[in-house]
């Protein structure tokens, strides 16, 4: 399927939540156009674009609305759209990673259920699939069944593995994985993590000791901190990611489960409030469905054309 159809059917839930608001709204007979932007305002917020981003939207809105006699939907739908890039675009995008910095070190984070295993099978399949070998590093060493699983994966996308004994040191798996990577030629490692709840303490101080443990197996690494975040969360993914990135300088999002929600509007207030680069959403089951995020694409797919 190609990228920007896989994207659009990832996102067809919330799309479908916003086009019949937007069907609603233009059907209306109300004269009162503040009305009508009170309730597309709502819907926007409805769809987890945050409020502080709908606000921004409806004083565009607003402004425009105010100087021109008469206004057509299609014009309001394009101001939207125009908006929705603009913010999108102006946050900040991911480095880019040299080939000096072989093997490259990814750590992975997120809390449990959050499809973090999973995105990291999708993140190896992409680099297997461009000729690179990755090694998985099992490092989330509190769930037997989480290195089970990350095993099974690397089996089935063809990169290697590097797990303890359940219970095992997490920065001391981390610390191997990147010292195996070194010594066998691997391209990249991709490390998982732990991922209990993010209010607790004690795993930010673990993911805080795995940082600094593979800093010392390999200059500047980690290269990557990718947070996956849950989009069926809504909300509460934003309040996720702050903690990771205030304990852990996050400099990147992989968005998850975009397929499972009518809120996938969660990726604007991620950019816009934590000024976090997303890099990547993850729009259905298959090992093929993560996507690099691309703000036009996103909002596209996201806002019905009328």
């Amino acid at each position: 399927m190609h990228a920007f159809h896989r994207l659009r059917a990832g996102l067809s839930k919330t799309r479908l939540l916003l086009g019949q608001g937007f069907r609603i709204l233009r059907s209306s007979r109300s004269a009162e156009r503040q009305e009508l932007l009170d309730e597309l305002e709502e819907l926007l917020i409805q769809a987890d674009v945050g409020v502080e981003t709908a606000g921004a939207i409806r004083s565009d809105l607003d402004a425009y609305v105010a100087s021109h006699r008469s206004v057509e939907w299609e014009e309001i739908l394009t101001i939207v759209r125009a908006r929705l890039i603009s913010i999108l675009a102006a946050a900040p995008v991911a480095r880019p990673l040299t080939p000096s910095l072989r093997p490259l070190v990814v750590l992975v984070v997120g809390v449990n259920g959050g499809g973090k295993t999973t995105t990291i099978a999708k993140l190896a399949h992409r680099r297997v699939a461009a000729g690179q070998r990755v090694l998985l590093g099992a490092a989330d060493t509190f769930r037997a069944a989480a290195v089970e699983q990350l095993a099974e994966w690397a089996g089935r996308v063809g990169a290697d593995i590097l797990a303890q004994r359940p219970g095992a040191d997490p920065a001391s798996v981390a610390y191997d994985a990147v010292a195996a990577a070194k010594a066998r030629g691997h391209d990249v490692v991709i490390l998982d993590t732990a991922g209990r709840l993010h209010t607790k303490v004690n795993l930010m101080q673990e993911l805080a000791k795995v940082r600094r443990v593979v800093g010392k197996a390999h200059e500047g690494a980690p290269h990557e901190v990718l947070l996956v975040v849950d989009a069926t969360m809504g909300q509460n993914a934003i309040a996720q990611a702050r903690e990771f990135h205030r304990a852990l300088g996050v400099t990147g999002i992989a968005v998850a489960k975009l397929d499972g929600t009518a809120k996938g509007g969660v990726v604007l207030p991620l950019a816009r409030e934590l000024a976090l680069p997303v890099q990547w959403l993850g729009v259905g089951e298959g090992i093929d469905d993560l996507e690099p995020f691309v703000p036009e694409a996103f909002v596209h797919a996201l806002i019905p054309v009328e």
